[in-house]
C-alpha cells in the first residue's frame, strides 16, 4: 500500500528546515539543494513543493507570520480587568524573548535583507509589515479604550513609535544579545507602555 503523504505537513517540514539553515548558515545557503539535504528529501521532492528559492522563502516567512498570529489569537483573556501587563505580554509575541521567537526573528531579519535584492518578495514583505503595524495600532487603541492612555496621545505617531521600538529592540537583541538581554527588552517595553499611560 503506498504511503500517504500529508503535503501541507511536508511543506512545513521543508520550511522549518529552511529556518534551521538560515539561522545556522545564513540565507544565501538556504538553497533548494541544501534544504533537500537537511530534510533528507531529494532535490526533486523539494522542487515538487517549491519551484524556486524565492517561493521557498516566501512560504517559510508566511509560516513565521502564521505562527505569530496563531499565538496572539489563542491568548486567553483574563477573567477580570485587562491589565497593562497582559497588553505587554501580547507585544512580546513578536519579540525574541525565547528560543522559538528568537529563531523567528533571525529568519525575519534574514528575509528582510533578502527583500532588498529579490523583487519577488516585496509584496509579502509589505503585507507582513502592514499586518504588524495594524497589530501595534490595536495595542495603542486598546490602551485608549481601557482609558489607560494619556488623553493627548497621537494615535498614528504612537503606533509608529511602538513599531520602531519593537523592531529596534528585536534587531539589537539578535545582533548583540549580551548587551540587550531578553530581560532588558521586556523592561524597556514595559517602561515605554507605562510612559503612555496616565
Amino acid at each position: 500500500m503506498p504511503k500517504i503523504v500529508d503535503h501541507y505537513k511536508r511543506k512545513i517540514q521543508i520550511a522549518e528546515a529552511t529556518w534551521k539553515v538560515i539561522v545556522e548558515e545564513g540565507i544565501e545557503q538556504a538553497t533548494v539543494r541544501k534544504i533537500a539535504e537537511t530534510t533528507g528529501l531529494s532535490v526533486g521532492a523539494v522542487r515538487h513543493y517549491f519551484a524556486s528559492q524565492s517561493e521557498l522563502l516566501r512560504f517559510s516567512m508566511e509560516l513565521v507570520s502564521d505562527r505569530v498570529k496563531q499565538r496572539v489569537k489563542t491568548r486567553k483573556f483574563p477573567k477580570g480587568p485587562v491589565s497593562l501587563e497582559f497588553i505587554a505580554d501580547g507585544v512580546c509575541e513578536v519579540l525574541p524573548i525565547d528560543d522559538e521567537r528568537k529563531i523567528e526573528m533571525e529568519v525575519w531579519l534574514a528575509f528582510s535583507a533578502k527583500v532588498l535584492v529579490d523583487n519577488t518578495l516585496h509584496e509579502l514583505s509589505n503585507k507582513m509589515y502592514n499586518d504588524m503595524h495594524q497589530g501595534f495600532k490595536k495595542v495603542i487603541e486598546t490602551l485608549q479604550l481601557l482609558q489607560f492612555a494619556k488623553d493627548e496621545l497621537d494615535l498614528n505617531m504612537e503606533v509608529n513609535r511602538l513599531h520602531a521600538i519593537v523592531d529596534g529592540m528585536a534587531m539589537h537583541h539578535v545582533l548583540n544579545s549580551k548587551q540587550l538581554t531578553q530581560e532588558k527588552m521586556i523592561q524597556t517595553l514595559n517602561y515605554h507602555l507605562q510612559s503612555l499611560c496616565k
